[in-house]
C-alpha cells in the first residue's frame, strides 16, 4: 500500500493536467498523478516531472492511497461520460469528507447532478472552471470553483497558491457558489471569449478590407490597441499572430490559414441557456453563428460566384478609421460583458445561487483567456453597487458608451455600405439601442399575437400584470389563451 504523502491527486495528464501539476509542485505541493494510459505517467515522471515531488500511480487505488486525508482528487479529463466513469472508479476507494474536483469544461447541469449525487454519499464535489490554456495552467490560471462549500477550506490553499495574481498578489481564484455555479461562470467566461474573438476578427476584416491596411500594419495597430483601453490577452496575441511567417511558403501565416472556425460547444451552451432564461445574450449568439457560417466554406465559395454585393470603398483617413475601430471594439466588448453578467444574475436568481459579481470580475483579471484591463472597472462597478442590473448603467460605462457611439455607428454603417459582415459588432449596437429605447415596437407584436392567437396583451393605462384580449375581427369570441412567459 502506498504511503499517504501527496497533498492532492490528479487524473489526466494531457496538456492542462500536466501543466497544472507542474504548477502545483513548483508551489510546494506533492502531487499524485494517474493517467488512463499508464505509460503517460511513466513518461511524465521521467521527463518534465523528473526529480520533482510527484507520486507516480498506475491504478486508481494506488492514487487514492497516496493522498493525505481528506483526500483531494482532481479530474482533468474530457467532459461528459468520462468524468462520470472516473468518479465511479474513485468512489469505492473514498471515505466521507473526501473531495472530488472536476477541473474540465463540464456542462453546469452535469455538475449540479454530480454535486447532489456525491453529497448524498458523503463525498464533497467541486466543479472548478480553469481558464488560461497551457501557459495559464503552468504559470497561474484563473480558477472558478463551486459546489460543496465544505470543500473550500481544504482546497483553498492549493488553488489560491497556484492561481494567477493581480493587484499586488490577490489570487484570481475565490469560491463562486453551490452546485454547478463554478462551471456556469466558466461557461459564461468561454461565451464572452467567443464574443471577444469574433469582435477582434471583425476589426481585422474592416481594417484589411475598408481600411486598406497590410498585415504588418494590422499587427502594429493591434499592438497599439493593447497599450490602451483594449489591453487584453487576446489583443496581445492578435498582434503577435500577424508577425508570424509560414515556414513552408514564407508567406504571412495568417493568409495561409483556412477561414473555417472550429468550436467545442461552450459558446453554444452559453447561447442556449440565455434562450432558456430569456436573457438577450445576442453578441455571444452571433459569435457562435459566425463560426457556423465560417464552417460552410464550400457553400460560401459557390455563393461568392453567384451573389453580389457593393464594391468596397477604401476609407480615406486611415488614422481616423483605426481610431474609430478601436472605439467600436471597446463599446462592443462592454456590451458582451454586460450581457454575460446579466446572464449570471438571471441564473443566480433561477437556481438560488448567491454570486459575487465583483469577485468574478477579479477572477477574470488575470490568468484567463479574457483577462482584460477594464475588468478592474467592472469589479469597481459591482463593488459600488452589488445589485447593479446592467453594467451599462454604471456611470463609468455609460460615459464610455456615450463618448464612443459616434465611432461605433460609423463603423457599423461603413460595414453595411461595403458589404462586410460584422455580426457581433452590429448586434452589440442593436442591443445598446434596444436597451436604451423606452418604447419598442413590441406593442405591435403583442397586437399580432392577440389577433391570430388570442394571446392577450397588457395596456399602458393599466397596472402591469393585467391582461386583455380584443375581438379584432368581430367574428371571434371572448375566450383568450392563458398568458405565460418562457
Amino acid at each position: 500500500m502506498s504511503q499517504a504523502v501527496a497533498d492532492i491527486g490528479l487524473i489526466g495528464l494531457a496538456v492542462m493536467g500536466e501543466n497544472l501539476v507542474l504548477n502545483m509542485e513548483r508551489n510546494g505541493f506533492t502531487v499524485a498523478v494517474f493517467n488512463r494510459t499508464t505509460s503517460k505517467v511513466d513518461s511524465f515522471v521521467a521527463g518534465r516531472g523528473k526529480d520533482k515531488k510527484f507520486v507516480a500511480c498506475h491504478s486508481i487505488e494506488a492514487l487514492v492511497a497516496s493522498i493525505k486525508r481528506p483526500r483531494k482528487v482532481m479530474l482533468m479529463v474530457k467532459a461528459g461520460e468520462v468524468v462520470d466513469n472516473f468518479i465511479n472508479q474513485l468512489l469505492p476507494h473514498l471515505e466521507k469528507g473526501d473531495i472530488v474536483i472536476d477541473g474540465g469544461n463540464s456542462h453546469y447541469p452535469d455538475s449540479n447532478r454530480r454535486s447532489a449525487e456525491l453529497e448524498a454519499k458523503g463525498i464533497l464535489f467541486v466543479g472548478a472552471g480553469v481558464s488560461g490554456g497551457e501557459e495559464g495552467a503552468l504559470n497561474g490560471p484563473s480558477i472558478m470553483p463551486g459546489g460543496s462549500e465544505a470543500a473550500w477550506p481544504e482546497i483553498k490553499g492549493i488553488f489560491q497558491k497556484i492561481a494567477a495574481k493581480v493587484d499586488g498578489g490577490v489570487p484570481c481564484c475565490d469560491w463562486v457558489g453551490p452546485a454547478g455555479s463554478g462551471h456556469f461562470v466558466k461557461m459564461v467566461h468561454n461565451g464572452i471569449e467567443y464574443g471577444d474573438m469574433q469582435l477582434i476578427c471583425e476589426g481585422y476584416h474592416m481594417l484589411k478590407s475598408v481600411g486598406g491596411l497590410l498585415n504588418a500594419e494590422i499587427g502594429a495597430t493591434f499592438a497599439e490597441y493593447n497599450k490602451g483601453e483594449l489591453d487584453s490577452f487576446l489583443t496581445e496575441i492578435t498582434a503577435e499572430i500577424f508577425k508570424k511567417k509560414d515556414d513552408e511558403t514564407g508567406k504571412d501565416l495568417i493568409d495561409v490559414i483556412l477561414d473555417a472556425a472550429g468550436q467545442k460547444g461552450t459558446g453554444k451552451w452559453t447561447a442556449t441557456v440565455a434562450l432558456e432564461l430569456g436573457i438577450p445574450v445576442t453578441l455571444i449568439g452571433e459569435a457562435v453563428f459566425a463560426r457556423c457560417i465560417s464552417a460552410q466554406k464550400n457553400d460560401r465559395v459557390r455563393a461568392a460566384k453567384i451573389l453580389s454585393g457593393p464594391l468596397v470603398t477604401v476609407f480615406g483617413d486611415k488614422a481616423k478609421f483605426i481610431s474609430d475601430i478601436e472605439r467600436a471594439l471597446y463599446c462592443s466588448k462592454l456590451v458582451s460583458y454586460a450581457q454575460g453578467f446579466e446572464l449570471m444574475r438571471a441564473a443566480a436568481k433561477d437556481f438560488g445561487w448567491k454570486l459575487n459579481y465583483g469577485g468574478v470580475a477579479l477572477m477574470w483579471r488575470g490568468g484567463c483567456i479574457i483577462r482584460s484591463k477594464f475588468l478592474g472597472k467592472i469589479k469597481e462597478a459591482f463593488d459600488k453597487d452589488a445589485s447593479l442590473a446592467n453594467l451599462l448603467l454604471d456611470p463609468f460605462f455609460a460615459e464610455v458608451m456615450f463618448s464612443g457611439q459616434d465611432s461605433w455607428r460609423k463603423i457599423v454603417a461603413s460595414a453595411a455600405m461595403n458589404g462586410i459582415p460584422i455580426p457581433a459588432m452590429s448586434t452589440a449596437l442593436s442591443y445598446y439601442d434596444g436597451y436604451r429605447t423606452e418604447r419598442l415596437p413590441a406593442n405591435l407584436l403583442q397586437a399580432q399575437r392577440d389577433f391570430f392567437g388570442a394571446h392577450t396583451y397588457e395596456r399602458t393605462d393599466k397596472p402591469r400584470g393585467e391582461f386583455f384580449h380584443t375581438n379584432w375581427t368581430g367574428r371571434g369570441g371572448s375566450t383568450s389563451s392563458t398568458t405565460y412567459f418562457v
